[in-house]
């Protein structure tokens, strides 16, 4: 039975082949010819790099652009030469230089310059395009006015090019974290001319980003986009250092139910799961299989809510609904994947800020607050629905959340499933009552955090703070890091006192690995740049 339900799956995803008439595994093919083949969870929504906010689109954009220095998943101290061969900053790191490689090229063969940073810096913070992730770069000086449309001319952006070659960027507050921004794909450089030959700069539905007019600077290419089947990609023959890139070529596979995916991965289809059925881990690691990988994560689990929407609107129903959540219950019986029940929202992990410990459960407390909204014993309370995108592991998530406020609190909620595109446009529009979300934060405590006030990237459940958008604006122009530091923390507690989001817990990373593979390290920000990556010889364990 087990064996019929592998092969439909397969089948429905189109990837049974020919290979299989041999009996050699597609992974041991793909192994010889340099192919990582991986599972990316959702469908991407977009590869346009300005307003993609996924990490299934974030993973495949790494690969296609190259920012100014690259992310060293082997040594988180210290960023590699990316398109900067070198940079410096002053003292105060409020302004940073970057000095280009000559030999840096796009896909087309165009060189890369100074130029077409600008160029596609001034795209992404342009307020015609809107994109999303826009406040988390407004520590440039200048950028928040100029995405806000109050300054209509980027040059009084601080960001300037002295020569082809040479890029200066001015902050407006210190960032000691400013290489991680710049090495993503967000802050990549775009071809002006690939993409304007396909219509306007700030049209979202420009058609750049298809397979034949996509042109990045990355050390890969995209060969081929099968929606809902698999994304091909080669290593680009114009990269600037493409003679270290060991592998071929990748493909990249939108497998959202996880069982399907695990068994694509024992059948010998994938190299690399996206994630693991929850209740397969403690299989796993009791077998102490050399095929699980259990990555660390700053990333926070939790439910956010439309405050706009009643009964979401008052703060005792938001504080009710926390109280009434047994998170050790939902990590230890649930999840069962090493998570840790969050007390606060950031997770631990943060040089130097002190993890808030506030979050508990108290059913009596959460009774009590229900009633004082007017809902006692639920009586009354309106209907509501959790919007989770299509994942086995969300579903059991939300369905013991459920029971608990049934039984808790005696109130009904509905569950809402949508698959990835679906969901994404969904949260981005604010159509929601509550949502499920789960961010990879990077190094910077102050970006997760800012995400969250009015007007914020991530700010999408209509909430308006104003205590938390003073700490927040006091905290940005803070030149005192340890003084920021303070800051955020209070913004932190006002924000846990007013829940415009319920922490559930902290993430951990568990995911199956063929043992051939070599340099997928195991890192708190799930990045795996495959640069780095390279087959080792031999059978899969």
């Amino acid at each position: 039975m087990r064996t019929t339900l592998r092969f439909a799956a397969l089948l429905a995803l189109g990837l049974i082949t020919a290979a299989c008439g041999s009996g050699e595994r597609e992974t041991d093919i793909a192994a010889r010819e340099g192919i990582i083949l991986i599972g990316n969870g959702g469908e991407p929504q977009t590869l346009d790099p300005h307003i993609a906010t996924g990490n299934p689109e974030r993973k495949i954009l790494g690969e296609l652009l190259e920012g100014l220095v690259n992310f060293d998943p082997s040594n988180l101290e210290v960023f590699q030469p990316g398109v900067a061969e070198s940079w410096e900053s002053n003292e105060g790191l409020t302004l940073w230089t970057f000095h280009l490689r000559e030999d840096a090229r796009f896909s087309n063969g165009d060189p890369v310059t100074a130029q077409d940073f600008i160029y596609s810096w001034s795209r992404f913070l342009s307020p015609e395009l809107g994109a999303q992730d826009s406040s988390y770069f407004y520590h440039i000086r200048n950028s928040e006015a100029y995405n806000l449309g109050q300054i209509d001319d980027f040059s009084q952006v601080g960001v300037s090019a002295p020569d082809d070659y040479t890029l200066v960027v001015e902050l407006s507050r210190p960032d000691p974290t400013f290489l991680y921004l710049v090495s993503g794909p967000t802050l990549a450089p775009l071809s002006q001319r690939a993409i304007e030959a396909h219509g306007s700069s700030t049209d979202r539905q420009n058609p750049w980003t298809t397979v034949e007019n996509f042109v990045g600077n990355g050390p890969f290419v995209m060969t081929d986009w099968r929606t809902n089947q698999v994304l091909e990609m080669r290593k680009s023959e114009n990269y600037w250092n493409a003679d270290a890139v060991a592998l071929n070529g990748a493909r990249w596979y939108p497998i959202e139910n996880l069982n399907t995916e695990e068994n694509l991965f024992l059948d010998g289809r994938l190299h690399v799961t996206g994630s693991i059925p929850p209740d397969r881990v403690p299989v796993y690691i009791e077998e102490d299989l050399a095929t699980l990988v259990r990555e660390p994560a700053l990333r926070p689990y939790f439910y956010m809510m439309n405050v706009a929407k009643p009964p979401l609107d008052d703060v005792r129903v938001r504080q009710a609904l926390s109280y009434a959540i047994d998170r050790e219950l939902l990590v230890d019986r649930v999840t069962r994947g090493g998570e840790t029940a969050a007390t606060g929202y950031m997770p631990p992990g943060y040089p130097g800020y002190e993890t808030a410990e506030v979050l508990d459960y108290d059913l009596d407390r959460a009774r009590e607050l229900l009633a004082e909204a007017g809902y006692p014993n639920g009586e009354g309370f309106p209907h509501f629905e959790i919007l989770i995108n299509t994942s086995e592991s969300h579903s059991k998530i939300a369905q013991a959340i459920q029971e608990m406020w049934r039984t808790g609190l005696g109130i009904d909620v509905g569950i809402y499933n949508q698959e990835w595109r679906v969901y994404l446009d969904a949260i981005l529009g604010s159509n929601f009552d509550m949502v499920r979300a789960s961010l990879v934060q990077g190094p910077d405590q102050f970006g997760a955090l800012e995400a969250f006030r009015t007007g914020g990237s991530r700010n999408l459940g209509n909430w308006d703070n104003t205590d938390f958008n003073r700490l927040i604006r006091s905290a940005e122009t803070e030149g005192d890091l340890d003084r920021r530091t303070e800051l955020l923390q209070d913004a932190e507690a006002v924000m846990l006192q007013d829940l415009p989001v319920i922490p559930l817990f902290w993430a951990k990373n568990n995911f199956l690995r063929d043992t051939r593979v070599q340099g997928w390290t195991p890192n708190p920000y799930g990045q795996h740049p495959l640069e780095y990556v390279s087959f080792s010889g031999g059978v899969a364990e």
